[in-house]
């Protein structure tokens, strides 16, 4: 007997239907997958058979072949395994049902209980795409799978269930829609933060537009902890970008438990040992690195640095806001428009430049150590503010600073106002502004025309730079409310460039 049941797999961030075919003929005892299947795939040979079992079902005791069609594309991962058990039983005629209209998705216990399956959503959304009327799939991802309508989720808790329901003898309710819940608070506060009324006013601009950001400065000084409470000044996700974001971690296995939706703007921070297939993404069948995982969040380096070559990965990501990772089995696109943020001492002893320790590092040294970082990177970069040392008055003052909550209205505003002016562009930030939106958009006013033309001229300002300084003055007016980019919002954005060494 034949039977044939549909599946999914994943390729980058996409579904792609699977057809499993399974044939039962006579002959010795054997049981066969074909159809390119990896390690785990091939391993599903036992699970099946012992979740057959187990389930108070018959395991035939016969030839069984299984293909999983197309041939070409490589099986990975133990999505299968439900599927491959559904049609031994309906090729062995346990089972008698009409399966064509839904699509099977799910990983074996050996007691035929369903495990958590990684990439359940980008599955259910080719699934609703394809016309089908159902996905079955393990309990544990069913609010993950509710989060795209016009789709019936029928939640599978063991294969035991899922044969009474396919028999008749009992019925699985499909799954609620899920909450889409709170997104948990950060760890970080502003207002924890004492003095560097500088480097919180950049980090507010940063946060309003997208910009990318770099914070120099001794040891010590709260780069790091600045850095970690930038999230708590970001705006929540919308739905449209919560979903994106969702489908990135659902693929990587990385959904924080008991939340079927992102709802908090990711914060990545990878140590600075990380591989280049982990930075932008690869690996044999590639999956997506931490950029990817930064998707409308903020990548954070910490000791810019230390990363070398790496940082040049970065270039073409900063600029078309994803990353194509090409291997032998295809070429895979993944998402990455995210905000870079960076900090960095300005020498390898750390204190170059500071008032009262002095550095003991030689001058060659300390250019060796800056010119780690390219021109082209750091011309990339729209914020650059420096973080010196807090003095004992600052520290020991009683008074709070300004909250996150009072910074985060205020980018709130200025995201609404971006939000407004780039509808139906495809676009939500200043920072994803082209050409032809920066002349568009950002029109200035005759005093702040002179003074971009003679800075130009002093701080020999790419094209590239040119564009980045208007994106930020138009973020700063928006901040401010103005219509129009006037000379006090162009200044504040040539004084985030660079003037000398970045110490």
């Amino acid at each position: 007997m034949l039977a044939k049941v549909i599946t999914c797999a994943v390729v980058g961030l996409d579904g792609v239907l699977v057809e499993a075919e399974v044939d039962i003929s006579p002959g010795l005892p054997s049981f066969t997958i074909v159809g390119l299947p990896d390690t785990p795939v091939q391993e599903a040979r036992e699970r099946v058979r012992a979740a057959i079992r187990n389930s108070g079902c018959i395991f035939p005791n016969r030839r069984i072949t299984i293909n999983l069609a197309p041939a070409h594309l490589r099986k990975e991962g133990p999505a299968y395994d439900l599927p491959m058990a559904l049609g031994v039983l309906l090729a062995s005629e346990q089972i008698q049902a009409d399966v064509s209209g839904g699509v099977f998705l799910g990983e074996l216990s050996l007691d035929g209980g369903l495990r958590h399956t990684p990439g359940i959503l980008p599955m259910v959304a080719l699934a609703r795409e394809k016309g089908f009327t159902a996905a079955y799939v393990p309990a544990a991802d069913a609010a993950e799978a509710t989060l795209l309508e016009g789709l019936e989720i029928v939640p599978v808790e063991s294969l035991a269930a899922l044969v009474s329901h396919l028999r008749g003898e009992s019925t699985i309710a499909p799954a609620p829609p899920a909450e889409e819940g709170v997104a948990p608070t950060p760890a970080a506060e502003l207002a924890h933060v004492k003095g560097q009324e500088h480097a919180k006013r950049g980090m507010e601009v940063a946060a309003a537009g997208g910009h990318n950001l770099i914070m120099t400065g001794p040891p010590g000084s709260g780069k790091t902890f600045l850095a970690r409470a930038l999230p708590s000044i970001l705006p929540s996700l919308t739905k449209e970008e919560a979903l994106e974001v969702t489908r990135i971690y659902s693929v990587a296995g990385l959904l924080p438990p008991g939340f079927a939706l992102v709802r908090q703007r990711p914060f990545r921070s990878p140590h600075h040992t990380v591989s280049e297939a982990g930075l932008v993404g690869g690996g044999r069948f590639p999956h997506p690195g931490e950029i990817s995982l930064a998707h409308r969040g903020v990548l954070f380096l910490d000791e810019l640095p230390e990363f070398g070559h790496l940082l040049e990965a970065l270039r073409q990501p900063l600029e078309d806001k994803i990353v194509t990772v090409s291997r032998v089995q295809g070429t895979f696109t993944f998402p990455a428009n995210f905000m870079l943020v960076a900090a960095m001492n300005p020498c390898p002893c750390g204190y170059f430049g500071d008032p009262q320790k002095p550095c003991t590092c030689p001058p060659a040294l300390v250019s060796r150590y800056q010119r780690r970082i390219s021109g082209p990177l750091l011309d990339r970069i729209d914020i650059f503010v420096q973080v010196p040392r807090v003095e004992y008055e600052k520290l020991t003052d009683d008074r709070a600073g300004e909250s996150s909550e009072r910074v985060k209205e205020r980018v709130k505003a200025a995201r609404e106002i971006q939000k407004k002016r780039f509808q139906g562009n495809h676009i939500l930030t200043n920072a994803e502004m082209g050409p032809a939106g920066v002349r568009q958009f950002c029109s200035l006013e005759p005093g702040a025309q002179a003074l971009l033309r003679s800075a130009m001229k002093q701080l020999s300002l790419s094209a590239r730079a040119f564009h980045r300084v208007l994106k930020l003055a138009r973020t700063i007016a928006d901040l401010s409310g103005s219509e129009a980019i006037s000379p006090s919002h162009l200044a504040e954005a040539l004084q985030y460039r660079p003037r000398t060494q970045l110490g």
